[in-house]
């Protein structure tokens, strides 16, 4: 079976590494400085209140999406997806399951050829 990298894939990819990164050095800088994420995500006024509200409806969207287009196209294991965006970031793991769905995608459409048996079949 061949693994296919398509260009949307490479850019899912690059936009979950860049969330990965980004969010983890923000993250990192909560807890050097000693600062509450929780109260940081609500308490920086109605707009900072709305982006958190904003993130978090994507997420549970987003994850309700890996789970049915994970079992759509047979992808195994996509729960592992969600519990990652726990400890690293959504914007880490929701790019990643695309990028992997762009793979698994391109695997379905080229698909590999069977060998003859005996009697040429």
């Amino acid at each position: 079976m061949t693994r296919t990298w398509t260009p949307l894939a490479i850019t899912y990819l690059v936009l979950s590494l860049v969330g990965l990164v980004a969010t983890a050095a923000l993250n990192v800088w909560s807890v050097v400085v000693a600062r509450d994420w929780f109260a940081d995500l609500f308490a920086g006024g109605p707009a900072v209140g709305s982006i958190g509200v904003d993130l978090l409806v994507v997420a549970v969207a987003g994850s309700i999406l890996i789970i049915v287009e994970a079992r759509r196209i047979g992808m195994r294991h996509a729960w592992l997806f969600i519990v990652l965006s726990g400890v690293t970031a959504f914007a880490f793991t929701f790019p990643l399951f695309l990028a992997l769905r762009e793979r698994r995608i391109a695997e379905n459409s080229h698909p590999t050829p069977r060998l003859a048996g005996p009697n040429g079949r």
